[in-house]
């Protein structure tokens, strides 16, 4: 074949122009091994961050309590203990008082516990209105009987949500009902006598009541009813005895009302903890 010149050559045919845009393996403006580099450093960064989250969970799993969190967890275990503590060591089989006559300590032996813990059952009408209305969770009860068996008490447990309900309520408790007044009147309103069968207290009711009263620990309110063991009632009492024949029933209602308000200190590692 001759050589053409340029002039004689037959012309190129023009084909459709080329779209830098479209090149193949292009997206996003970058290149499938770019998109390589790019899915590594992610990839990193995510395993920074797990790392990092894992290493502070376990950090803060693994300190020590804060003060803060050691009070709340004291003050959650007092508010529990009407429920995790054993009836036994809510009420205690033996609990001691001070007589005022011999300066001597004597004992109150525990007769039986109330198995209901219902609030209205276990108080006058008039006191089950002020406890409800501040959010009475429960009332526990036992009966014990002094030492010579001569004065019966029954001790009331009230459980409120917290201290400053159970400090309300107790506030609105009316005053002890003045020693005169209470030959006619009673000691009404009151925790209700618990009495038990076979016992000192066999004959403890509502109209034997001769005294009450009202103490307060944390979250609880405790209260006192007192009488003779005879169970002769308040309205037949035609003097009042000489001394102070019912000072055993504060001293029993303190007791309970300290031990289950004194706060412990927190063991994080204990079940009973909740740190």
């Amino acid at each position: 074949m001759a050589f053409l010149p340029p002039s004689h050559q037959p012309p190129v045919q023009p084909g459709p122009p080329v779209n830098p845009a479209r090149r193949p393996g292009v997206v996003l403006g970058l290149r499938a091994r770019q998109w390589m580099v790019v899915a590594i450093v992610l990839g990193c960064v995510y395993l920074v961050v797990t790392a990092a989250a894992l290493t502070g969970a376990w950090v803060n799993l693994n300190r020590e309590p804060t003060n803060a969190e050691l009070k709340r967890a004291a003050a959650a275990e007092v508010a529990r203990r009407w429920q995790a503590w054993p009836a036994g060591r809510i009420f205690p089989e033996r609990l001691s008082y001070a007589t005022t006559h011999g300066g001597h300590s004597e004992f109150a032996g525990r007769l039986g516990i109330v198995p209901g813990t219902d609030c209205e059952p276990a108080v006058d009408a008039e006191l089950g209105a002020i406890l409800r209305k501040h959010g009475c969770r429960a009332v526990l009860r036992a009966t014990y009987a002094d030492q010579m068996q001569g004065v019966v008490i029954t001790v009331g447990v009230v459980v409120f949500a917290d201290p400053w309900a159970a400090d309300r309520a107790y506030k609105e408790i009316p005053a002890s009902t003045p020693v005169d007044a209470k030959r006619s009147l009673g000691v009404r309103p009151a925790l209700r006598a618990a009495a038990f069968p076979g016992t000192a207290g066999a004959r403890f009711n509502d109209a034997a009541r001769q005294d009450r009263t009202s103490d307060r620990g944390g979250p609880y309110v405790v209260l006192t009813t007192s009488g003779q063991s005879d169970g002769r009632p308040a309205s037949a009492i035609s003097k009042v005895r000489p001394g102070l024949p019912f000072e055993s029933a504060p001293q029993l209602g303190r007791q309970v009302a300290r031990a289950l308000s004194q706060q412990a200190l927190p063991d994080c590692s204990g079940g009973e903890w909740r740190c």
